[in-house]
């Protein structure tokens, strides 16, 4: 279903329009994906001609000079950001990070200014959550987190630890902490796949060192990661700190996953991941307060803005994930390629680029990757190298717009009636759920009510096997996400400990469905929002995968062949399912064809069947064929994978498909706010002065002005192009003879990417002269004069992550 019943049901993920069907999927007649591990071999081999484009950043010291870049297409975007994650679990090895006090000692002991400027080259920004300046919900946060007072300050961090190490009985020896007659040992899990990473791990290798720990670095990709970090038991200490990094899929306006994702066990992404056999982190406040933000648990606008505020402080605050630095990332284009949509969220690599890029014959990408982790639709394509592919391979239901982030349809449109929080809607007494203990449909009977009811019109088309899509997929998808979805009493097959609990916060709203027609679905949900787009998101049934292929997983997994999940792979000593593994994908054929001998039908759609013979036979001969059970509804369906040749070809799926190519073209071309010139007075004198701010296609200008330990006011300001902001006398006090910062966020109504810009100022009754600086007559102007301060692009100052749930590692 949608954000909810789509973020968790991969199998579900978001809505269409109402538009006529259209000549093919894509412009090109095939994508071929190639992997580069070293990004200057990728950069000459777009300089070449050899590839087309490339889907991993480029150093930003490869692309300083114009002839660096001559012959290419340099595109910078926000891409993602870096963090460390922190084991906190107990454990018969004394682990110093169990203690909240030594984790959060970690925001002083680490360099960020050091991170961006030295091994980012300038291109990103420090940040100390989730959320960075580009992040739409920054500007909701942005005085919390000042609050924080961060800083390189490795002296406090010491007191910290130390205060924490003595309180649990540890103690320093000749420079040394030693707990239990043994040196304190940290693991630090550094991925050696990424030079920025591991320039990250081995900086904080240092501090610790310096510190007194006892470090060891275990180095590895995301395949080792998923292994030693993801896939065992904090409990285990093989590791105790990871140098994660996180990219977007997606640019997203109200975001209801990031922090449940980032911040609280809930999400299953938190140490221990929900596996029972695991030590778990537990944090009851932040699992209130990010699923409220996740479904829906606010009656208006602001109500919302004080939730996201109190988890962001409450995530930090725990430090078992600490952020360090939102990075603006540039990506290389041959000179011949057009139609290049640049995601606010994901960039280049983003859903809309290899189906909008305009040309014939071969597309080709190169990849940083080619496969890591698992393909399945379920808990698997976590990461954003499979992503990336599979992208161009599924059509979801509804997305996100790349420059707004507001809910979009693909595949569905939608009608929405909300009664609003606290209000409800009468459920027909005909519509249905279904009864996991009766495993059968019900209707829901006389006296049901909802929050809101979202009507769907499907445009189906058929899957890539040649079957048409249709309402059974959907029902089947519903059930999954049920069944999937309710933990059960005793031993359930049908419980994933990543998948279930997400599920659940979902299905638990879920009060009815109806169908309506061949193609158009009614779902009663007790769920409002303000924003309509996020309500039709929640809701939407839909299905990333043919229904016959969704019940061959499910057997295999209850068979005990294999999990959904990472944690309950490894957990369970089983393969962590993938559609693209020959033997994954021979497993299911085999399933499919038992399938077939038995007549068998799904209860989930009893008395409809389906033309579930048809199905079986066609999904076995699709994985007969192409050794892979990689079917979905994209405008590219997936031909061949060589894990020999590090290739993935997707060729343009002829149909029928519903989406003319040319629907994404509008996208190629947004109008970015930006902050042109920022001038402050030299100095501001105590009685008060303004800035000057001027601006191009913004709407306003957000400010905070900040000084003296604290935020001294704050506003918003419509732009005409130019906005003075005022720093008042009271400011000025507050501040006091010394520095101030404003922060300033150039917004737009139809772009919800800010500009932003960090200036600097000090309040002083002294003239500049007399500080060191030259006086306003040297510079040519009168006591007062205003100057430009800043002239650093804000692509490059300021650098966002999402999301959808959005995040990958």
């Amino acid at each position: 279903m949608g954000a909810a019943l789509s973020a968790i049901l991969a199998l579900a993920l978001t809505a269409a329009c109402g538009a006529a069907w259209g000549q093919g999927g894509g412009y090109y007649d095939a994508v071929r994906f190639v992997q580069y591990l070293d990004e200057n071999t990728a950069l000459e081999e777009v300089r070449n001609g050899n590839i087309d484009l490339y889907y991993h950043r480029i150093p930003s010291d490869r692309l300083e000079s114009q002839a660096a870049r001559e012959g290419l297409q340099v595109f910078d975007s926000a891409g993602g950001s870096y963090s460390i994650l922190v084991n906190p679990a107990e454990s018969e090895q004394f682990n110093p990070f169990a203690s909240r006090d030594a984790r959060f000692a970690l925001n002083y002991l680490i360099d960020r200014s050091l991170i961006v400027n030295e091994f980012m080259g300038g291109y990103g920004t420090p940040v100390s959550s989730y959320y960075g300046p580009a992040d739409p919900e920054f500007v909701n946060v942005v005085d919390v987190l000042a609050g924080f007072g961060f800083r390189y300050d490795p002296a406090l961090a010491d007191r910290l630890v130390t205060g924490a190490m003595l309180e649990r009985g540890a103690q320093k020896v000749g420079g040394a902490w030693v707990a239990g007659g043994e040196p304190v040992r940290v693991v630090l899990f550094i991925r050696s796949d990424d030079p920025i990473r591991k320039s990250i791990g081995e900086l904080l290798a240092g501090e610790l060192e310096g510190m007194g720990f006892a470090v060891h670095k275990e180095f590895g990709d995301l395949n080792k990661a998923f292994v030693v970090v993801y896939g065992s038991d904090p409990a285990n200490a093989k590791w105790h700190l990871y140098t994660e990094g996180w990219s977007s899929s997606a640019f997203v306006r109200y975001d209801s996953v990031g922090l449940g994702q980032m911040y609280a066990p809930w999400f299953s992404n938190m140490p221990g991941f929900n596996d029972p056999s695991y030590w778990n982190y537990e944090n009851a406040e932040l699992d209130s307060l990010t699923q409220r933000i996740y479904s829906g648990g606010f009656a208006s606008a602001g109500e919302r803005t004080e939730l996201v505020r109190q988890a962001v402080k409450a995530g930090v605050d725990e430090s078992v994930r600490v952020f360090l630095a939102s990075k603006t990332d540039r990506y290389v284009a041959g000179a011949s390629v057009s139609g290049i949509v640049n995601d606010f969220g994901a960039g280049v690599p983003g859903r809309f680029t290899a189906i909008n890029a305009q040309g014939g014959g071969e597309l080709r990408v190169g990849v940083k990757q080619i496969y890591q982790g698992a393909w399945n639709p379920v808990m698997g394509l976590t990461d954003s190298y499979s992503r990336q592919v599979w992208n161009i391979i599924y059509d979801p239901g509804v997305f996100k717009h790349p420059f707004t982030g507001e809910t979009i349809p693909v595949r569905a449109s939608w009608q929405a009636e909300t009664a609003g929080d606290g209000g409800a809607l009468g459920v027909p007494r005909d519509a249905i759920l279904w009864d996991s203990g009766a495993q059968e449909w019900q209707e829901v009977g006389s006296g049901a009510t909802a929050t809101s009811m979202v009507a769907y019109d499907f445009e189906f088309g058929s899957w890539h096997n040649g079957v048409p899509m249709g309402m059974d997929d959907i029902l089947h998808s519903l059930y999954f996400a049920d069944e999937w979805g309710t933990p059960q009493d005793g031993e359930d097959a049908t419980y994933d400990a990543e998948y279930t609990p997400r599920a659940a916060q979902g299905v638990e709203t879920i009060k009815g469905v109806r169908v309506t027609g061949p193609d158009s679905i009614e779902v009663y949900v007790d769920y409002a929002h303000f924003d309509e787009g996020e309500l039709a998101e929640w809701a939407v049934p839909w299905s990333a995968v043919p229904w016959e292929v969704t019940a061959a997983m499910e057997q295999a997994v209850i068979e005990g062949k294999a999990s959904f999940s990472r944690s309950g792979a490894a957990s369970g000593s089983v393969s962590w399912l993938s559609l693209l593994v020959p033997n994954d994908a021979a497993q299911l054929g085999g399933i499919l064809d038992r399938f077939a001998e038995e007549g068998h039908v799904p209860a989930a759609l009893a008395g409809r069947e389906a033309g579930a013979a048809a199905r079986y036979a066609a999904s076995s001969a699709w994985i007969a064929e192409r050794g892979h059970a990689v079917i979905s509804n994209g405008p590219f369906y997936l031909e061949s994978y060589s894990p020999e040749s590090r290739t993935i070809t997707a060729r343009e799926f002829a149909g029928p498909y519903p989406i003319e190519r040319e629907r994404w073209s509008h996208f190629e071309s947004p109008e970015l706010p930006s902050i042109d010139a920022v001038s402050v007075p030299r100095p501001v004198p105590p009685g008060g002065a303004d800035i000057v701010v001027e601006t191009s296609n913004a709407d306003s200008v957000l400010y905070f002005v900040s000084g003296g330990g604290g935020v001294v006011s704050s506003g918003r300001l419509d732009s005409g192009g130019m906005v003075s902001i005022p720093i008042g006398a009271d400011d000025a006090a507050a501040i006091g003879e010394g520095s101030g910062t404003a922060r300033l966020f150039a917004l737009s109504d139809t772009v919800h990417k800010p500009d932003y810009y960090e200036a600097s100022f000090i309040v002083s009754d002294s003239p500049l002269g007399q500080l060191g600086a030259p006086s306003p007559e040297a510079a040519g102007g009168g006591q007062g004069q205003l100057y430009a301060l800043l002239a650093i692009p804000a692509v490059v100052a300021a650098a966002a992550l999402y999301a959808v749930a959005r995040r990958r590692p």
